[in-house]
């Protein structure tokens, strides 16, 4: 054997030959190859036989067997035999191709059987891969970095259809190892990089395949789409519809898994358009495949059910998937803090500009991943932001919403999550569900948690939690989709002893190591009921409490005496129409048409009660009581003196306001005639102001009215003869003070010129 310390590249061995002669190999030679056949591997029966069940038990334990031992080999040994086994390679390659997915592992055997040997092999093949993917085992077996990268890319140990269907087979448990192995094939191995930027364009094949079985077409098309296109799908005649949901799913589960555990490949998916073409797609795809879903005559309504679950998971993959692309090419850089942050931010609004047309995407993404929130933080990040774009791209989210006919949930507004947390988050991508279909477990998923308020929480001993409520729920819902009979208050209970580390609860969790204080915990015990505080309302007082405008003590408030700004007055025309005062003065006007003049009452008639005759009192006239005139008293003097002349009002020919007026002038004449001291000057102009006024009456003169040009309070309106004075003062201003100053000074120069 080669000296310690020298990568295996470089090392030499020195076996005995056929022949039993001693010859000098490299440590990586066809020779050193163990002669062993690796069998295919092959899916279990959905509903097969029990033969065909044995028959599939056989088959993995042969490959589970074949990979221990190849696991268990040295590490010389173990890389010839990867390196130059054919049937290795095609016996893992089987497996990639074949292995359940995600939403298929609910149409597998109920068998413990099936399932034991299903999870022996699966871990084979992981384990397999990841030390595929390892250039230094310990101090003693290593590769030369360089040397790494061509083994595996020479010999096709590693390409990009691989990886993604490594990052979907094993993403989930298992994100951190991924992105540790796969980073290390793109460091040592340079040109994996440029294989992806050619495997894009194969990926944007798929929504051009998926566009031309559903007889449309996508945003870019040379020709027109018909005006009364009709989906190929809507048709009962298709049997296609349920491979190309199957395919679509397939695909966009695939393309999001890769994103989510390498983020370094977003830049190059976002350099080739990628995120353009996913919108405009989902935008004309998704629709007409829900309508063919929900419409179309299923014998087996299960099968229903399967396919609207993949579709919806399909939708919720493909906004994620946009999601990360945004998040790792624009906002991550604007929260590191690096350069030219200002040139992704305009970026970031840019992309979702382009948005708006895309209705129904933009409403699901924007449910899923508020547009608001990513906004916001631009606006924190950055020191000045366009207000008048970022208003335009927000009410375009709500014309989004309003378009398609959903209501945008209140708590949006107040909703922050995590940007690290897309993988986790679960929440519905909108669109109708169908009635026929009942709600399965895998569509429980599909509807979300409901947003919380980005507020510190407290853990169960009443400690203040260090992440937000949207960040807690999105981990709690990351532990949930794995670990669904655990309670939530169990599970809080673990995230807080954990530091709320989802990926360390999971790990202690199935490798039963949790704490002792955990392990006296109840694992199913539900979240704590918070606490409701005391509310301020009690212990207010206010002079407007109880009165019909509380709002915090009336569920009910009269609004049509509420309004905002200055109200709004009814119009003469309709004071005019309104005929409400006839009806109610009718009557009063009813009663006074007659007149009685005189009422007979006879002894005993009950309405006697309301003529009382023995208080009836005629007023005697006591008009010259005061005079009494004796027979020898005939001096007409003495009596006027004493009481002057009072004409009967039978004779009197002027009115009672008239002959009060001349009797008040009399009296002030007498008093006048009386007092000769000098008169007040007031009384003096007022008596003659309103003498002029009287003789002007008479002769039909019109004062001229005093202008008003003050008006109103602002913000009460004016009233038109308020505008008719200001615009005279406005146009006649210049006949009086010194507005006219100019021309009298060249009136006053031009008389000075003038010869005397």
């Amino acid at each position: 054997m080669a000296c310690a310390r020298v990568p295996l590249d470089e090392q030499q061995v020195t076996e005995r030959g056929a022949q039993g002669r001693e010859r000098t190999l490299p440590a990586l030679h066809p020779d050193r190859k163990e002669e062993r056949c690796f069998v295919p591997y092959r899916p279990p029966p959905e509903e097969g036989s029990p033969a065909e069940v044995e028959e599939f038990l056989e088959r993995a334990r042969f490959i589970a067997e074949d990979l221990e031992w190849l696991l268990a080999l040295p590490h010389d040994r173990f890389w010839c035999q990867v390196v130059f086994d054919e049937s290795l390679q095609r016996c893992l390659d089987s497996y990639l191709h074949h292995a359940p997915r995600g939403l298929d592992l609910s149409a597998l055997p109920a068998s413990p059987a099936v399932a034991d040997v299903q999870r022996a092999v699966h871990r084979a093949v992981f384990l397999t891969f990841l030390r595929m993917a390892t250039h230094k085992e310990s101090k003693e077996n290593f590769f030369t970095p360089a040397v790494f990268g061509e083994i595996i890319y020479d010999n096709f140990l590693f390409d990009i259809p691989k990886i993604l269907d490594l990052c979907v087979l094993f993403g989930k448990g298992n994100n951190q190892l991924l992105h540790k192995m796969i980073e290390n094939i793109f460091t040592q191995q340079p040109a994996y990089y440029s294989d992806l930027n050619e495997t894009i364009p194969t990926v944007l094949q798929v929504f051009d395949s998926v566009l031309e079985k559903c007889s449309l077409q996508c945003e870019g098309a040379t020709e027109p789409m018909k005006l009364n296109h009709h989906s190929y799908f809507c048709s009962h005649r298709c049997p296609e519809l349920v491979d190309v949901v199957l395919y679509l799913c397939d695909s966009t589960t695939t393309i999001h898994a890769f994103l989510d555990i390498f983020p370094a490949a977003c830049s190059s998916f976002q350099s080739l358009g990628f995120l353009s073409r996913l919108t405009s797609f989902y935008e004309t795809a998704v629709p007409d495949l829900e309508k063919a879903v929900r419409k179309r005559n299923f014998d087996d309504k299960s099968l229903q059910e399967d396919l609207w679950t993949r579709l919806s998971h399909c939708c919720r993959k493909m906004v994620e998937t946009a999601h990360l692309l945004l998040h790792h090419t624009c906002l991550q850089p604007i929260l590191d803090g690096g350069e030219n942050m200002q040139t992704f931010a305009d970026e970031l609004l840019q992309h979702f500009t382009s948005f708006l047309p895309e209705k129904r995407f933009l409403a699901d993404y924007d449910e899923q991943f508020p547009v608001a929130d990513d906004v916001s933080l631009l606006q924190q990040a950055l020191p000045v932001v366009d207000e008048t774009r970022t208003s335009y791209l927000l009410q375009g989210v709500e014309s989004a919403w309003d378009s398609m006919g959903r209501r945008k949930p209140q708590s949006h507004a107040q909703n922050k999550p995590s940007p690290s947390s897309s993988s986790a988050n679960q929440g519905a991508t909108g669109g109708a569900r169908p009635p026929e279909v009942q709600e399965s477990k895998g569509e429980q998923g599909l509807r979300g948690a409901e947003a919380q308020l980005d507020v510190p929480q407290r853990g169960n001993n009443g400690a203040v939690c260090p992440v937000s409520g949207a960040e807690l729920e999105s981990l709690l819902t990351c532990i949930r989709d794995l670990l669904p009979d655990l309670g939530e208050g169990f599970l809080l209970a673990c995230l807080q002893e954990y530091g709320y580390n989802s990926e360390l609860v999971i790990n202690n969790i199935l490798e039963d190591r949790l704490a002792p204080s955990l392990e006296k915990l109840d694992r199913s015990m539900p979240r704590p009921v918070k606490e409701e505080l005391p509310s301020v309302l009690n212990n207010r007082s206010n002079v407007f409490d109880d009165d019909e405008f509380d709002v915090f003590r009336r569920d009910q408030v009269d609004m049509s005496r509420i309004w905002k700004g200055r109200r709004k007055g009814e119009s003469t025309q309709e004071i005019l129409n309104d005929k409400k005062h006839i009806a109610e003065q009718r009557a009063r006007y009813q009663a006074y048409e007659t007149v009685v003049d005189e009422v007979v009452v006879e002894p005993g008639d009950p309405a006697a009660a309301a003529y009382d005759l023995d208080d009836y009192d005629d007023e005697y006239d006591d008009t010259y009581d005061m005079n009494q005139v004796g027979a020898n008293d005939l001096d007409g003097d003495s009596l006027l003196n004493r009481r002057p002349f009072t004409v009967p009002q039978v004779l009197r020919k002027g009115t009672k306001a008239e002959e009060e007026e001349g009797e008040e002038d009399e009296e002030e004449e007498n008093n006048v005639n009386r007092d000769q001291f000098v008169q007040d000057p007031a009384l003096l102009r007022e008596r003659a102001e309103a003498r002029r006024a009287a003789a002007q009456q008479r002769r039909g003169f019109r004062p001229e009215q005093s202008s008003n040009v003050v008006g109103r309070p602002k913000g009460q309106g004016q009233t038109s003869e308020t505008a008719s004075d200001r615009r005279k003062k406005e146009s006649n201003k210049s006949r009086v003070a010194n507005h006219n100053r100019r021309s009298m000074a060249d009136r006053k120069r031009n008389k000075g010129m003038i010869p005397s």
